[in-house]
């Protein structure tokens, strides 16, 4: 594939937005030591990352996850400093994160439609009945 655009990777994902982040997470899993699923040739890792994406040989939902994690894990503070983040050891927050977890899951299993998938489809009919 010698120029990869967005529509060859928008299959894979569920916008834009989600590509950038998924491209960017993967561009750091190549700098830490991930083997490449493509090629890599003479490419630029971004562009290595988004010729994953397009080849469908990259597990997805697995790049997603640890973007997913990486967020999740509160920075050390240097001493002094106060810390905006909330403490994972809320027991509120930790239910909240097990029902979003859920949600998510649930939502993947039965095949629940994304928003764009849903406009299109209404755009489609539509442009049928007239």
């Amino acid at each position: 594939m010698a120029r990869t655009t967005n529509s060859d990777t928008l299959p894979y994902v569920e916008s834009r937005y989600e590509l950038g982040m998924l491209a960017s997470q993967r561009v750091r899993d190549l700098n830490g030591g991930s083997e490449p699923v493509v090629e890599k040739g003479n490419d630029k890792l971004t562009v290595v990352a988004l010729r994953e994406i397009a080849s469908g040989k990259l597990d997805v939902n697995a790049v997603r996850h640890e973007f997913v994690q990486s967020y999740k894990e509160t920075p050390v503070s240097e001493s002094g400093e106060e810390s905006l983040e909330i403490g994972s050891e809320d027991p509120l927050l930790r239910e909240i994160d097990a029902e979003l977890e859920s949600a998510l899951s649930s939502d993947e299993e039965s095949g629940v439609i994304s928003a764009e998938e849903a406009t299109e489809s209404a755009e489609e009919t539509s442009a049928d009945e007239e």
